[in-house]
């Protein structure tokens, strides 16, 4: 009924705006794109084309990578063809001590497929803001949002630190239910779709219902603001820092962008698009200690902080840093930056094992996928 619900009045939007005139062909194409994006026949061909039905900005990345090294194949579990088929995996890799062990693509996708990683983004994000306060464009994580990003004054934001922001405590109500049509998530995919300002959203957030700092929540648009941060604090935009900080020193194989706004502001909280290998390359740096190759990129002492458990999460439930998950029961250096639909970068330092998977799985939110998902992932790093 909801989802019946929420298609109406999608159809009801979308004949409400093509009314208003030819001029808006390109805001009704990719409205229609956020009202089909997940069907079951397009979910995985949208999930690498997903330029042909968003606004986008490439990240201007001129070094390739060094290939990555190979060994001899692993053995897969048992249940492994299982698996795949039951979370919709579209590909997926592992790395053991930095050599691939076992790489395969499936549902007609490819090793060339720019795969949206969803919120591996945040992670990705996370990784740059280390970056930019170890290099002193930032002067402290105890600094407050509206420093850097003075547009959010007077908003929910205003009061909230830039710690905060990172471990998602900032207190400020957002609705992410991706069922409900009216939630703030999907106000938000709309304000995306059709050319609106990711920043005015952020700073039209008024609502706040527990002080800055407090228990963890989930929301998203938190990390859009850390993006405001990052942006303030250089005077530069995404695509540019994420490619002379993170992307170029680590190299990349394929063509990443970043879904983007009407203003050509990248979605910074889950529109990134790169190939599988180039999401490997980020796990594999935070498995060494913020090293490829020797090179030292990423600050050693911020991959340690930013992947321990620091946020206020519930007893028992996934723990949480600054914009990466921990397992309830991680042990010592098991971590994952993590995405809808069932997108992981999965990093387990005792065992020198890094995954990376993409996926179509529109089960995802279903009781136990989440721990299926999870427990392949740990046999992977026990093989």
């Amino acid at each position: 009924m909801i989802r019946r619900r929420a298609a109406a009045m999608g159809l009801i939007l979308l004949i409400g705006v093509a009314g208003t005139g030819y001029g808006y062909r390109d805001e009704v194409q990719r409205l229609r794109a956020t009202m089909t994006l997940f069907d079951e026949g397009e979910i995985v061909e949208n999930f690498s084309h997903m330029n042909r039905l968003f606004e986008t900005v490439p990240i201007p990345v001129q070094t390739r990578a060094t290939p990555l090294p190979r060994r001899p194949d692993m053995t897969m579990p048992p249940e492994w063809q299982d698996w795949l088929t039951r979370r919709a995996v579209t590909s997926v890799i592992v790395l053991k001590d930095g050599a691939v062990r076992h790489e395969s693509y499936h549902l007609g996708t490819g090793p060339d497929d720019l795969r949206v990683s969803w919120s591996i983004a945040k992670s990705y994000l996370s990784s740059l803001f280390g970056i930019l306060l170890a290099q002193g464009h930032v002067g402290s994580l105890d600094d407050p949002v509206t420093k850097y990003a003075p547009g959010l004054m007077g908003s929910a934001y205003d009061g909230a630190t830039i710690r905060n922001v990172l471990q998602m405590s900032t207190g400020v109500v957002f609705d992410e239910d991706y069922l409900d049509f009216w939630s703030d998530i999907n106000k938000m995919g709309r304000i995306l779709a059709l050319g609106g300002s990711m920043d005015g959203f952020a700073a039209g957030l008024d609502a706040r219902d527990q002080p800055p700092g407090g228990v963890w929540r989930y929301v998203s648009i938190d990390t859009h603001v850390l993006s405001m941060v990052a942006r303030g604090a250089t005077g530069r935009d995404l695509p540019d820092l994420l490619t002379e900080y993170l992307l170029d020193p680590m190299g990349v194989e394929g063509e990443p962008y970043y879904l983007s706004d009407g203003y050509g502001v990248a979605f910074a909280l889950g529109g990134l698009n790169m190939v599988l290998r180039d999401y490997a390359r980020l796990g594999e740096v935070f498995r060494d200690g913020g090293r490829l190759n020797g090179r030292q990129i990423v600050p050693e002492t911020w991959v340690m902080e930013s992947t321990a458990p620091s946020a206020k999460t519930a007893p028992g439930k996934l723990k949480y840093g600054y914009q990466w998950w921990m397992p309830s029961d991680a042990r010592e250096g098991e971590f994952m930056a993590r995405g809808i639909y069932g997108q992981y970068v999965y990093v387990d330092r005792q065992s020198g094992t890094v995954v990376a998977m993409t996926a179509a799985d529109r089960s995802f939110r279903k009781a136990g996928a989440f721990d299926d998902a999870l427990q392949m992932l740990r046999r992977l790093a026990g093989q």
